[in-house]
Formats: C-alpha cells, structure tokens, sequence
C-alpha cells in the first residue's frame, strides 16, 4: 500500500485577495524591470545623442565626404640673383599604394600598357614595390601629359591603390651641375616615418630631403599641408569637391653661389674627376662648389633605378662621391706658399738663399727636386715661383715642423667649416706631437721634408685650399659662407703683417705672370692678372708609376690655388682633379673659371670648344652614357638592394678613415709637370708643357 504525504498535506486556502496581492507583486517587479531597461536605453541614447554626437556625426560625414592632405610645395632654392638652383614645376603623375595593390602583377602590366614604359621602366617599377613598405606610396611616373595621365584616371575603378595626382614635382634646372651641393628628395623611408610620426610622410607625391641642401634644410622647405574635402559615393568615387585648404609652401633659402658660376666650373672640369671652389675674399661668399662627375638630382628624386645605379657603380670616378668636401688628397706643391708665411713668421730672411743642383741629401736618402738639372741659388720668392724643393728641404730642417703646422692651421687647413652641409672630411695636418699620438712613432726629419712640400701626411680638402687662398689674398681670418645674408662679415685679422703677405702675393703673380712654373695660366685680360700656386700630388711610389701615363689610380693629382687681382684680391680659387697626370690638368681650369668672373663671352666661347670634342655637356654626356648602358644591358643588369646601395654611398663618403697610398715612408717627389696629357689639355699649345725637365726623381739608398 502506497502512502502519499502530498494528500495528506492540507491545501492551503486562497482566497480573491492572496489573488488580487499576488497579481499585484508581480506587476511591479516586472514593472521595475521594464522600466529600469527603459531607463538604461533612453539613458544610452541621450548618451549617443548628446555627449557622443560629434563623434557619430564626423564618422556619418566621413562615409559621405573623403578627406585628404594637400602635400605642400617645397621652399625653393635660389642663388645670390635670385636665379632658381631647386624649384617645383606643375606635374601629372601617377603613384600606388602597395597594400591597397589586389595584383602587383597585373596592374604593374596595366600601367606599363597605359604609360607606355619600357622595359627598363617597368622592371624598376617591379624593384620599388618588391622593396617598399605597404603603406609607403611609389612612384610610378611623373611629368605625364594629359593623355596618358587621362588614360590612367579613367580606369582607376580597375586599378585599386593606383593614386593620379595633380600637382608639384621638385625640379632642378642644373641638374648634374649641382648634384653634390643642392642633394635630391625622395620618398619618406620607414625609419623616416617611425622618426617623424608625421602623417604627411605617407601622402602619395611627398618627398622628403634625401642629401645635401635638401637635407639639411628639410624642416624650413617643408612647407604646411593642404587640405581637400569631396563628396563621394560608398564605393568612393568623387561626386564633388566641397572645399580645399591651400598648402603653405616652404620658406625660400638663398645662397651665396653664382647660378652661373657654377654651372661654368661643373661643365669646365669636363671628363676629369675634380672640383673647383670659388670664393669672394671680401666676405668669405662661397660662389662655386663643383664636383664632378656628379648624379643628376632629377632622376635620383623620381627613383633610381637599378641600370642607372650600374652606371654610377661602374664609373672609377666616384661620381657618388662630394669631392669638395670628401675628397682627401696631399697637397703637393700648393702649400709652399703658406710655408713661406710660416718661415718668416719664424724669423727666416728671405734673401737667404740655398743651392739647387737637383737634389738634397737627407740621411742616406737623395730627396731630388722636380727640375734634375737644379735651380741654381734659391731665395724663397724663387723658391715659390719656380717651386723649388730643395729650398723647402733646407729649410725646414732649420726651422722645424711645429712653425708650419700653426700656420697651417691659422689658414684653414685641418678644419671643419660651420656650414649647411650633410658631412665634411677634414683631412690631416700633421706635426711630431700628431704622429706620437697616433702612431706612437716619433717624427723623423724625412717627415718634415715630405710636409714641406705637401706630401706624406698632409691631407687636405679642396674647400680648405681655397679657404687657405683667400685668407692669404686676404690676411683676414675669412671664414666661408653658403647662406646669402648680403651682410660683410667682419673677419679679424691674421695677424700676418702685410709686407710677409705681399711678399708672398708678388712671388704667386711671378708664378703666372713671371717667370714662374705656370704662365700659361694667364688670364686673357692684361689688366687683371692672376696670383696662383701648382701643386702635384704623388698617389703611388715611383716604382709603380711615373705618375704621369698608365691606369688612372696610378696618375697623379693635380692642384692649383689661385686669387685675382694680385694685388687687389677679390676671388680666390682652388682646383683640385683626381688623378690628373699633374697641375697641368688642374690650372687650365682655374684661369677660365676666372675669366668667367671677368669675361664671360670669352670664357663660354672656350668651353663650348672643350665640350664640342668631349662630346656635350655634362648632362648630355650623362645621357648618352645611360642610352648606352641600356643598349649592352637592358634588363639584365643585376638588382642592388636598399642596403648595398647605403653602403656603396657610405664608402664613397668615408674618406677621412681610408688608408692613403703615401704617408708612412719617405717618397721622393716627384717632377712637378706644368701640363699634362689630359682631356682639359687647349686644343693648342696654349696649355703645353715649358720646356723644363720632367723626368722622375728616383731616389738613391
């Protein structure tokens, strides 16, 4: 038998009002529910529409209207006539995102269709998007006309992250001419980026200063971004432009360098590798800064590509190279000058003579002078203008190295200027204390005698040469300035009393207008007369060339320092050509660059008969060099990757850490040619050697 508890429970008794109460319970906790959800809502929206209004209104208005960056015009660079050096032309061009890309393959195919590139082109376009970022813009091409840039707007719906643009492109109307002085603009990199966080740096078009000028001044030239606000569909086509914020452009520098000037010297250095500086000894003005051979700033701003960078890497001339103030090079001869100020400095008469009969013995070593025959009896201003060694070897056993050092230095050699330029070598002006230190050797008097006259440690600059010019023109502590004030500067004095500074001005006139080892160098105006000094590095030892024929490394350097009018200086000049056979390739040069400051007709009617046998212009030469190069190679030149190209530009840069091929031994001089067998040689016989000896020294144990 079951028993069941729930029957026998009694049943509790409900009666209408635990009905009507228990009705009346649950109503008002559902009630309370509902409504505290209601509250929660409208809560929310009054949230949404009050504090959270602008923000859902801006994210509504941005579905509708597409805002962009404007990329602001660079500042222009102009020289000391106001004659632009960079500035910004109107450009259709044509760029693509690579992450916005579907198929690199096929729209790189398209554009190349399109574009009408050639293969050339459409390889280095492959290279730029296998080596860049996602988000960083590349360009495709630039200075389209309206038909190919029109042809590539119409099919942009086919073409996703291909961006068309109308705007500005950097232009340099030089272009080779003033490669290494104004640098170049390119794309921002990531390291760029990841430093300036500005969003600026990743608009399709934007360049950022790469080298140079461009560089240095990157945050003036910038400039202000531009705005533009359109309507557009959800698929993001332009409907209409509202309105367009205009960019600010960047603020204008202005130089002290002659456009013309520059230009000049650029083309004048010819086939050569060399520079040329000019400067104003009045104010230190730098006029002229030529390196050659150089790149050309318009094609390194649109993308190097892998056949051009061939052609550079192959040149033996270092074309990547800032010889003005990377190059490193002895002196040579060109310091005799300067070492005569120290000489008298020190008390030394300059009547004293020595005698010259070829060669002095020093130790058990004969160092000979350029002329084997001798000089005869030698006084310094004899000892400058026909530059005779022998005198300098004399007499700085004498007078010792530490004199020429100081004096060295209180002209500028040795020193790194204050100037807007990416880096400076600054070379070496070597006394006993300078080796002890480095080489903890003590100096020996062979090392005074190779100084003397420009040779073993001594390295130097071309800049510094003509800083140590003009301040010998001068007497006045110049120091030199790239940036255009059209203020004097107030330079002091030397301290060099002025009959040791026209001592040495009338034997430097002797040297072109006397007779002295370079008049040849003459200027062609009879009442302007030139002031000069020629100086021959020696590069390797006797033994292994005789400096002057044979492979190019093997040639000497050729150096001529110079200032005009003599006796009234106003521009100094400095020349220095690389492996040149001698000064004989260095000093043709510096007179036509000066004849250019005087006579610019007859300056330009000389060049234009150098370049008619060189084969152009530098920029023409250039370009028929590249067609060439595309001819042999095509597109089978090999791909350089970002980082080879950083190094090969870092070694071209790093001079002042190389090992030079003389400097820690005793070398003979060598004959001091006044001219050489070189592309720069007149077509007469105007620049031809006199008719001293220029056998080679050797030296004897």
């Amino acid at each position: 038998m079951k028993f069941r508890f729930r029957r026998a429970k009694p049943k509790p008794h409900i009666s209408n009002g635990i009905l009507r109460n228990s009705f009346d319970r649950r109503t008002v906790v559902l009630g309370s529910v509902q409504g505290g959800v209601a509250c929660l809502l409208a809560a929310r929206l009054g949230y949404l529409a009050v504090f959270e209004n602008e923000k859902y209104q801006l994210e509504a208005e941005s579905n509708r209207v597409n805002l962009s960056l404007i990329a602001p015009r660079r500042g222009w660079i102009l020289d000391r006539h106001g004659t632009p050096l960079a500035s910004n032309r109107a450009d259709f061009r044509v760029d693509v995102i690579p992450e916005r890309m579907h198929d690199k393959a096929e729209t790189v195919a398209m554009l190349g269709d399109l574009l009408d590139l050639t293969p050339v082109a459409r390889q280095d376009l492959q290279d730029k998007l296998e080596d860049a970022r996602g988000f960083a813009p590349v360009q495709v091409a630039s200075g389209l006309d309206l038909d190919r840039f029109s042809a590539v707007s119409v099919r942009l719906p086919e073409l996703p992250g291909v961006v068309t643009q109308r705007g500005y492109s950097r232009y340099y109307p030089d272009g080779v001419n003033v490669g290494h002085l104004i640098g170049y603009v390119g794309a921002a990199s990531a390291e760029e980026y990841e430093k300036d966080r500005d969003p600026l740096l990743l608009t399709p078009g934007y360049k950022v200063g790469k080298d140079g000028l461009e560089k240095v001044f990157e945050k003036e030239l910038r400039g202000k971004p531009g705005a533009r606000r359109t309507e557009v569909t959800a698929r993001g086509r332009i409907i209409r432009d509202l309105e367009t914020r205009d960019d600010i452009p960047g603020d204008t520098v202005k130089l002290t360098i002659d456009a013309g000037l520059q230009s000049y010297a650029a083309r004048r250095i010819g086939t050569e590798s060399g520079s040329v500086v000019v400067m104003d000894c009045h104010n230190g003005d730098i006029l002229a800064m030529a390196s050659m051979p150089s790149f050309d700033p318009n094609s390194f701003s649109d993308g190097i590509g892998r056949l051009e960078w061939k052609m550079l890497s192959d040149d033996d001339h270092v074309p990547l190279r800032n010889k003005v103030l990377r190059g490193l090079y002895p002196p040579g001869s060109t310091v005799k000058p300067m070492v005569s100020l120290a000489f008298r400095e020190a008390g030394l008469d300059p009547n004293e003579t020595v005698y010259c009969g070829g060669g002095l013995r020093v130790g058990n070593r004969v160092f000979h002078c350029w002329n084997r025959r001798g000089h005869g009896q030698v006084d310094m201003a004899k000892g400058i203008y026909q530059s005779c060694d022998v005198y300098f070897y004399a007499m700085v056993q004498r007078m010792g190295m530490d004199v020429i050092a100081a004096m060295a230095r209180k002209l500028g050699l040795g020193q790194e200027f204050d100037l807007p330029v990416v880096g400076q070598s600054y070379g070496t002006v070597p006394d006993p204390a300078w080796k002890l230190r480095k080489y903890e050797r003590e100096w020996q008097t062979f090392d005074s005698v190779n100084a003397t006259i420009g040779q073993g440690y001594f390295l130097v600059n071309p800049l510094q040469q003509a800083v140590m010019a003009s301040r010998i023109a001068s007497g006045l502590n110049l120091q030199p300035r790239l940036i255009h004030t059209g203020k004097p500067q107030h330079a002091e004095s030397l301290g060099i009393p002025q009959d040791h500074l026209d001592y040495v001005h009338k034997a430097m006139s002797d040297v072109v207008n006397g007779p002295g080892t370079a008049h040849r160098a003459a200027l062609p105006m009879k009442d302007v007369l030139l002031a000069g000094k020629t100086g021959t590095a020696q590069v390797v030892s006797l033994s292994i060339s005789n400096g002057k024929t044979g492979p190019f490394k093997y040639r000497d350097h050729g150096h001529f320092i110079c200032f005009a009018p003599w006796d009234k200086p106003r521009y100094a000049c400095a020349v220095a050509i690389e492996h040149g056979g001698g000064s004989g390739a260095a000093y043709p040069i510096a007179r036509d660059v000066m004849t250019y400051l005087w006579d610019k007709e007859a300056a330009m009617e000389r060049l234009t008969e150098y370049e008619s046998q060189w084969g152009g212009t530098a920029q023409e030469r250039a370009d028929s060099r590249y067609g060439s190069y595309v001819r042999q190679y095509g597109v089978s030149a090999p791909k350089v990757s970002t980082e080879q190209e950083a190094e090969a530009v870092r070694d071209a840069e790093n001079t002042q850490s190389q090992p030079q091929p003389i400097m820690s031994e005793a070398q003979s001089p060598r004959p001091e040619p006044v001219a050489s067998p070189s592309a720069n040689a007149s077509p007469d016989t105007s620049d031809a050697a006199p008719s001293a000896t220029t056998s080679a020294g050797q030296s004897t144990q």
